[in-house]
């Protein structure tokens, strides 16, 4: 008998509330009660620059890797196991092509090996369209 009433309990906790959110539904909607201003400032839908200025200041100190690829190729686990100091991998990108530059493993940009004060650089030459980014990950 106590498994009937605490069946019929939950059954009437569930229609009381199906009952108060029929009413909350088909109710106008009324301004809270409490008197305390929202919390939340209404989406309008226009974001001025300062706004999105302030939001990208979040993420600016998120490292990210960046490589430069200066080619590829396939190799025979035999012929790597001759390799030797002084050897030398033929890569598939020819000379004078421009490098890819990477971000987190992703195309980002493209541009030419420099040397500045004997270190190595790049200067860019050409950014991906977002667009282009897009195409490239679907192949």
């Amino acid at each position: 008998m106590t498994e009937t009433t605490q069946d019929d309990s939950a059954m009437d906790d569930w229609g009381a509330a199906m009952a108060e959110q029929a009413a909350s539904e088909t109710a106008p909607e009324a301004p809270a009660a409490t008197g305390n201003p929202s919390i939340f400032k209404e989406f309008t839908g226009n974001s001025t620059p300062t706004d999105t200025h302030n939001d990208i200041d979040f993420i600016l100190d998120i490292p990210v890797q960046l490589t430069v690829e200066l080619g590829r190729t396939k190799i025979a686990i035999k012929n790597l196991l001759q390799l030797a100091q002084g050897s030398v991998v033929e890569l598939a990108g020819m000379a004078g092509e421009p490098m890819d530059i990477l971000i987190n493993g992703f195309l980002i940009a493209q541009g030419e090996v420099v040397v500045v004060n004997d270190k190595f650089g790049i200067r860019v030459t050409d950014i991906i369209s977002p667009a282009e980014r897009i195409r490239k990950l679907n192949k």
